[in-house]
């Protein structure tokens, strides 16, 4: 029998469970387009109740969703302040000056979590620099290592954007991450905000989807650059589908996946070679450092894959590692002893190299 292979490279490798493709199967469709597919309503209201907002719209996925809700929160030229590493601007090439003609002002934020004088000062009025349109957080940081926010700190935050004038939007692409990790109901993590993006296809293994909520006038608004953007999807119930499935029975086992996590971190910060801050692990992911003398970073991918385990490789010398629930107790051993196993074989092999 085949040795299963463990992905450990995203939580958005996550399969479906057999719950949502039954429902996938039997789901109650319309034309969403003309907002008449019963199960996307049926999402949208759901998601939108957890979080503690009027209204929700169903997404094909978060970087829509995102660049939805900043056009309609901002004007044409204007700032979006978010903090260094974030998905808005690392990872959604350029969108925000493509579609909105937005510009980033990105400010520090260690482990995530910027400074509220950072955001107070990154603001500005004066007409003869680019106004500020929109202050942006993310939560749990995927840059930062799954690193959550602090509800204090988004409170401080909201604040400053509201004395302001501006609205303040939450990338939550896994957000109920942390509020797993917090403990506390989804709607404390996303009450200091405006709009919130919420997706369905990471730790919550829907096959795609996100959902973004807000005040009705604001979905309103949303709506219509949804369509814009070529999301305007027709008998869409099929994948809402899943989405309510796993809203409904994978939240509640986040925290497995973050336990998971801190075992796996332990074990790697046991591992001559390797160097991992345990300060980072606060949810289900981790980034790990390589030491580069012995092995760079995509050389221990590779070695690791061609063992059945796989990962991602950041750079030179670092590694990313995501837990999910499809990862086992028995997979965390294994990986630990695939990754030692790994460098014990790059060392035997140094004299020969250099020889």
């Amino acid at each position: 029998m085949p040795q299963k292979v463990i992905d450990l490279r995203s939580d958005t490798v996550t399969k479906p469970t057999s719950a949502m493709l039954e429902a996938m199967t039997s789901a109650a469709l319309g034309d969403d387009v003309y907002a008449e597919d019963p199960t996307v309503n049926e999402l949208q209201a759901v998601v939108a109740e957890l979080a503690g907002f009027e209204a929700g719209l169903f997404l094909p996925t978060g970087t829509m969703s995102n660049q939805a809700a900043i056009a309609a929160h901002t004007e044409r030229g204007q700032e979006v302040i978010a903090p260094y590493g974030a998905h808005i601007y690392e990872y959604e090439p350029g969108a925000m000056a493509v579609i909105s003609s937005a510009l980033p002002r990105l400010v520090p934020a260690p482990l995530g979590v910027p400074a509220v004088e950072d955001v107070q000062a990154a603001i500005h009025t004066s007409i003869h620099q680019t106004p500020t349109g929109l202050v942006v957080l993310e939560n749990t940081h995927n840059k930062a290592g799954g690193t959550v926010v602090p509800l204090d700190r988004c409170h401080a935050i909201a604040e400053v954007a509201r004395n302001a004038g501006l609205p303040i939007h939450l990338d939550g692409a896994r957000v109920w991450n942390a509020a797993a990790a917090l403990d506390v109901p989804l709607k404390e993590v996303c009450a200091p905000f405006d709009s919130v993006s919420l997706c369905l296809s990471k730790g919550l293994a829907a096959p795609v989807g996100t959902v973004l909520v807000g005040s009705k006038a604001f979905i309103a608004k949303a709506h219509r650059y949804r369509k814009t953007l070529g999301g305007g999807m027709r008998q869409a119930g099929v994948i809402a589908a899943a989405g309510l499935v796993a809203v409904q029975t994978m939240t509640s086992r986040l925290a497995d996946d973050h336990a998971c996590a801190r075992r796996l971190a332990e074990g790697l910060a046991d591992v001559d070679g390797l160097s991992i801050d345990l300060q980072t692990v606060q949810t289900n992911m981790i980034y790990f450092g390589v030491d580069a003398t012995v092995m760079g970073a995509p050389q221990l991918e590779h070695a690791m894959a061609s063992q059945g385990v796989l990962c991602n490789a950041l750079g030179p010398s670092s590694i990313r590692l995501v837990t999910h629930y499809q990862i086992e107790d028995a997979d965390i051993d294994r990986t630990l002893s695939v990754i030692a196993d790994c460098l014990k074989t790059a060392r035997t092999a140094e004299p020969a190299l250099s020889a």
